[in-house]
């Protein structure tokens, strides 16, 4: 799980992300909320925790911004403003939720859980056909045999599978595995291939020139 983390103050930043990564999640920390968008031109985040008190640009522009650019991305408020009114402007803006520091870094990331549900990210078992797919040990059961994914073969299926029966664009599945390296299509069709062989047939549908669909019943 992909994790981005907005927050100006560094101790607070890289002590959240040091707990995250610890939790086998992926974290990006920026402290400039202004290079949001630099980021979403190559990468794909799960869940956005962001701080209000920000020096650039006020936390509650940016959730705007992001909620109107990205809308299927859960945010969570993570801020030192416990105001009733600032809680109401931020839902209202879209907030999924929201945590008032100081906090405890594991009921944080049970807020992350409970969000990522929300919005498919934490099934722990997720069928497709016959074949069996266990989210926490990144596995994958075909023909009674586990079968266990290299990192990008997994990164690969878990973004289809949160999207599961919706198309996801070849370049998000770039952004979302490679970041900003340069790598061609060429190489998503070869994983792709590779994952074809562990799946049901017809499990992903392609849609030439344009990306890949996981198809689950």
């Amino acid at each position: 799980m992909k994790i981005l983390i907005v927050e100006d103050d560094t101790i607070l930043g890289l002590s959240l992300s040091e707990y995250l990564k610890n939790e086998k999640m992926t974290v990006t920390l920026i402290s400039d909320a202004s290079e949001i968008d630099k980021f979403f031109n190559y990468e794909y985040f799960d869940v956005i925790l962001l701080d209000l008190m920000l020096n650039i640009k006020k936390g509650e522009t940016i959730l705007s911004h992001i909620k109107r650019k990205h809308p299927g991305i859960p945010v969570i408020i993570i801020t030192a403003k416990g105001e009733i009114g600032t809680k109401e402007e931020c839902f209202n803006k879209g907030a999924d939720d929201y945590i008032v520091k100081p906090f405890d870094p594991k009921e944080l990331l049970l807020r992350i859980k409970s969000v990522g549900k929300r919005y498919g990210c934490f099934e722990n078992i997720i069928k497709i056909g016959k074949a069996c797919i266990n989210i926490d040990n990144q596995t994958l059961i075909s023909d009674n045999k586990e079968i266990k994914l290299t990192k990008k073969e997994w990164d690969i299926l878990y973004i289809l599978l949160i999207n599961r029966n919706k198309m996801v664009t070849t370049q998000r599945i770039i952004n979302y595995v490679w970041g900003d390296k340069p790598v061609g299509t060429e190489s998503v069709r070869t994983y792709i291939r590779h994952l074809r062989q562990y799946l049901p047939e017809n499990a992903i549908k392609t849609y030439k020139g344009r990306g890949y669909m996981l198809v689950s019943e």
